[in-house]
């Protein structure tokens, strides 16, 4: 029997056929790959159907036309339909999947060498027309057509449309394969234009379309300064104002290095969930860790290592510091999982049972800490800190076993300090106790690295006398120096949370460390280490006064100091031979008094210069750990005239500015050498350098926060005296640096309340926008923070600043029109705004958290407009001054309950204002206008009786009305001439009014009701509508 000729296939049947396959595909995902085979059956099958013309010579491609009609109808359904319908979004899905579905499947048949039937005309004509692989097949031109198409749409007036059009785009685009220059160019164009589209919605599906075009773009083609895709994603990524643009650029741009400093910028973004996206989505997704099955490490493109330092340390500050708490969750996430990865080499990690051994832990950590700069800020203290408290793995196997402190190095003297202020912050004494060294044999451990220290400094200065080594060997030795100094410095840190119960090795521990402060070999960075241990050491602050002054004295005696300077501490000094108190016992010497400076020689001389630098040194570090008076402890006496004051008196920069210091800090436990000592500092301040200078200035501002009663107090005679000082300075000073200190101490004594003078607050303000400072950061990032702060502390504060606004906005008017600098000056009109906000009682109220009670019925606003009303009778101000002033009175808070008479003087003062001095100016004149109908339609009770001549009897009155009566009213001839030709309104003018308006009712319309969800479904089997 025959077998049966399929039936040839009806072109028509495309309109029934795709609509059941778009039909299901709307309704669920799962069936996408079985509508997939389908479709392409049938483009397969329409695809054969061709038209001969031209004589034989060409041929029409009817099928594949017919087929991609039907396709974008069915397709252009779904364009209208609003984001967030499923079905749309299931459909936009399908179209993408299908395009990626017949590239691949056509890629594999030319591969296998094997055709579909529906493809082989391709071939055929191929073969037959001696045709390239290069030219279009049905896949190609399928997608191009549909590319062509969907790029009409881009330009739609429907919001809808464009976002629909640009989704399909973006999520076809990654199928297309090669295709045409002219196509290419006109995609690229049209996405970069969507780039700038009003829709943040379609701005987001070009960012991810243009992302995916990206990597297809030769820089070198474009023509000279036009931006590339990548450099326009990026800028979309930092300045678009829309979160989910600058999100759609984080998730999608491409990794390189030319994108990665501005990933990493998106740690400081605006938008909490972005940042979180930095530290999740990118630095953690793309660190890849080790491969445990060969044993090697892959290094991920953000992997620590493939970072910089400074980019690892800004990493850990920006997520660490955030204020949100997911985003400090997602950056400890990432730093647990850099300890897993940071071990490029070693042995892989044991993960049976989750548990690691507690080598590996330490070894993990070693490598961790090695990523950071350990002498720098805290960053590596945070980072280590947080991989302890969110890895209770690492946590609890921590050990430090005999060996882990015979080969000390910084990383690990790091670890075991952070480590037990981790154990003392989490109250786990038991972990503390079992992990660290008793006490004794820690006081050997830190004696052996000390001596260590010792015999490289002494052969480092060897080195140095023969001049034979180069600058690379220099350097060696010096941050070799360095890596031990940081260790003992960790070692001693670390020996302030010793238990010291053992009094044997709590002796050895004192007698260690007094000897390391009678060499003068310790470096004087490490004074402060050792001085906190023994400030742990001492049964209370006079025996640690007595020690350091001992100390001082064995320093500047010469019959001893040669012997100890050049010794380290052997473990023989370590014996039982101690007082009671822990310090060695010493053969009494007979003192002998040290040679007058005029007898020295030159070497005497700088030999006793150093000495008394180092004791300075070990001064100030003992007095800022002193919290007693000077009088509890009389051993300071002798320090002070022998050392502290000489210091002082001498010449040499280093030298009177530690004596200076030394001495401040003395007069802050000395009430009457404050007193007597005050004068000193305040001349020191005059002609000093900048380095001595700021250094005296903080002493000053210290002295008088600690002893504000006897020089700022209601009392104090010179109270008047030091802030007309501080004044003068501030305004003759051209330092950066010195102005800031001046700003910082001043805002500082506002702050507590110790100067309440309105002088000192007009002059901070003329500072901050001032034109001179623009430059000077510190001093504005200081004031900027300030002035919010300090109004909305106190209502008396926001009284200040009420009062001084006038009397700063005249100097501020005459200033600005004077002004002829190349720096922008703030306008009077933004510092009108900027007093709006600091003296808004409601502000203060949400800013104090409830501290602030009925801030809603201060009535500090309305005696602000009194003021400004008051000033605008001024014939004094020009136009545009006038004018800020009116369009300020729109922006004031007017309290519902507020005194009858305030109410009264202020409607009285606007009316008369009106009436006889009203503003020239348009836009002043309908802000007064606005702001008198307001003040009427809040108060009309208040206002219903009113009257001018009651309010005359009243004697508290007398002086407001002598002030209307002196005012002489404006002449006709005065105003400004009308201009010719048509009135024309303003725009800029009806605009601001109306937008004071909009602001001062600050009232929304409620919103519409919710219609109720419904399951939308596209009509794929119906007609489309004409409108669409």
């Amino acid at each position: 029997m025959p077998a049966k000729t399929p039936a040839p296939f009806d072109l028509a049947s495309l309109q029934s056929a795709l609509p059941k396959i778009f039909d299901q595909a709307q309704t669920t995902t799962a069936n996408h790959q079985k509508n997939f085979v389908a479709l392409y059956k049938l483009h397969s099958d329409a695809a054969a159907i061709t038209e001969s013309v031209q004589n034989g010579k060409s041929l029409k491609l009817t099928g594949e036309r017919a087929f991609q009609d039907a396709f974008l109808d069915m397709l252009t359904r779904v364009l209208p339909v609003k984001k967030g319908t499923t079905v749309a979004d299931r459909i936009v899905k399908f179209a993408a999947g299908y395009s990626k579905f017949i590239t691949e499947k056509s890629t594999s048949l030319f591969a296998e060498g094997s055709l579909h039937c529906s493809f082989c005309v391709d071939v055929e004509e191929r073969k037959k027309a001696e045709l390239d692989e290069d030219d279009d097949t049905t896949s190609e031109r399928f997608l191009n057509q549909l590319v062509r198409f969907l790029l009409k749409g881009c330009v739609a007036k429907d919001k809808v449309v464009r976002f629909r059009v640009i989704q399909c785009i973006a999520d076809t685009i990654a199928h297309l394969g090669e295709i045409d220059e002219d196509l290419y160019t006109d995609l690229r164009s049209t996405l970069l234009d969507r780039l700038r589209d009003k829709e943040p919605t379609v701005r987001t599906q070009a960012v991810i379309a243009l992302s995916k075009l990206s990597f297809s773009e030769d820089p070198s083609e474009l023509e000279e300064g036009e931006p590339t895709i990548l450099e326009t994603i990026l800028d979309a990524m930092a300045y678009d104002t829309s979160p989910e643009v600058r999100r759609a650029a984080l998730l999608n741009v491409p990794l390189s290095p030319q994108t990665l400093p501005a990933l990493l910028a998106r740690s400081r973004d605006v938008d909490a969930p972005i940042r979180k996206l930095v530290y999740s989505a990118v630095l953690e997704k793309y660190c890849t860790p080790p491969d445990l099955d060969n044993g090697r490490a892959t290094v991920g493109f953000t992997h620590p290592r493939a970072l910089t330092i400074a980019q690892r340390e800004m990493i850990v500050r920006n997520g660490l510091g955030d204020r949100e708490e997911t985003v400090k969750a997602a950056a400890r996430n990432l730093l647990g999982v850099w300890v897993d990865v940071v071990r490029v080499e070693g042995k892989p990690q044991k993960k049976e049972e989750g548990v690691k051994e507690e080598v590996d832990v330490i070894e993990d950590l070693v490598a961790f800490l090695k990523l950071f700069d350990l002498t720098e800020d805290t960053i590596a203290e945070d980072a280590l800190s947080s991989v302890l408290q969110t890895r209770m793995d690492i946590y609890e196997h921590i050990e430090f076993p005999e060996d882990y402190w015979t080969s000390i190095t910084p990383e690990r003297a790091f670890l075991a300090r952070v480590f037990a202020d981790q154990c003392l912050a989490k109250k786990d004494n038991l972990k503390l106790d079992t992990t660290l060294p008793v006490v004794t044999a820690f006081a050997f451990r830190i004696q052996d690295a000390y001596n260590a220290l010792v015999e490289q400094i002494h052969a480092d200065a060897a080195a140095a006398a023969l001049e034979e080594e180069d600058e690379d060997e220099r350097a060696r030795r010096e941050e070799a120096r360095l890596d031990r100094e940081f260790a003992i410095g960790e070692m001693l840190r670390l020996a302030v949370s010793l238990d010291y119960g053992d009094e044997i090795g709590r002796r050895k521990m004192f007698q260690l460390v007094r000897g390391m402060l009678s060499a003068g070999v310790l470096p004087e960075a490490l004074l402060p280490r050792c001085l906190d241990v023994l400030r742990v050491l001492s049964p209370n602050e006079r025996d640690l006064i007595r020690v350091v002054v001992e100390v001082v004295h064995e320093l500047r005696d010469p019959s001893e100091g040669d012997a100890d300077a050049e010794e380290g501490v052997s473990k023989a000094e370590l014996d039982d031979d101690a007082t009671e108190m822990g310090s060695p016992r010493r053969p009494v010497r007979p003192s002998q008094l040290p040679k007058p400076i005029a007898e020295m020689t030159p070497e005497e001389k700088a030999r006793a210069d150093a000495v008394d630098l180092r004791c300075l040194a070990l001064c100030i570090g003992m007095l800022e750990r002193v919290n007693g008076t000077f009088e509890e402890n009389s051993t300071l006496e002798g320090i002070l005239g022998e050392l502290i004051i000489p210091a002082v008196k001498r010449r040499e920069m280093a030298l009177r500015e530690k004596g200076l210091v030394s001495l401040g800090l003395c007069c802050l436990i000395a009430r009457r050498m404050a007193l007597s000592s005050f004068q000193l500092f305040l001349s020191q301040v005059q002609a000093a350098p900048e380095v001595l200078k700021i250094r005296v200035l903080q002493i000053i501002f210290d002295v008088l926060m600690v002893h504000e009663d006897a020089f700022l107090g209601p009392g104090s005679p010179n109270g008047e005296r030091i802030i007309e000082f501080l004044l003068q300075l501030l305004e003759a000073e051209e330092l950066e640096r010195v102005q800031a200190l001046l700003v910082v101490g001043i805002a500082k004594l506002m702050l507590s309340g110790m100067v309440t003078d309105e002088r000192v607050l007009q002059t901070l303000v003329l500072v901050f926008i001032s034109p001179e400072t623009a430059t000077n950061q510190e001093l504005r990032q200081c004031l900027s923070y300030f002035f919010p702060v300090y109004s909305y502390s106190s209502a008396a504060n926001q009284q200040r600043m009420r009062k001084i606004f006038i009397p700063l906005f005249e100097r501020l008017t005459k200033a600005y029109h004077d002004w002829d600098g190349e720096e922008d000056m703030v306008t009077p009109a933004q510092v009108a705004l900027m007093f709006v906000d600091w003296t808004d009682p409601m502000r203060a109220g949400t800013a104090a958290k409830g501290l602030r009670k009925d801030s809603e019925k201060d009535p500090i606003h309305l005696e602000l407009a009194t003021d400004i009303v008051k000033a605008l009778f001024s014939v004094d101000y020009d136009k545009e001054d006038k004018k800020a002033l009116c369009q300020m009175l729109g922006k004031l808070y007017l309290p519902d309950e507020v005194d009858d008479d305030k109410v009264r003087v202020l409607k009285l003062l606007v009316t008369n204002l009106r009436s006889r001095r009203p503003p020239r100016d348009t836009a002043a004149k309908n802000a007064l206008a606005k702001f008198d109908a307001a003040l009427s339609k809040k108060y009309e009770k208040q206002l219903e009786n009113f009257s001018e001549e009651e309010f005359r009897k009243l004697e508290e009155l007398r002086e407001l009305f002598e002030f209307l009566d002196d005012i002489i009213p404006d002449e006709d001839d005065e105003e400004e001439a009308p201009r010719k030709g048509r009135k024309r309104r303003s725009l800029s003018v009806a605009t601001e009014t109306t937008t004071s308006v909009a602001t001062s009712g600050d009232r929304s319309p409620p919103p519409s009701p919710r219609r109720g969800k419904a399951k939308y479904v596209c009509a794929f089997t119906a007609p489309i509508s004409s409108e669409h």
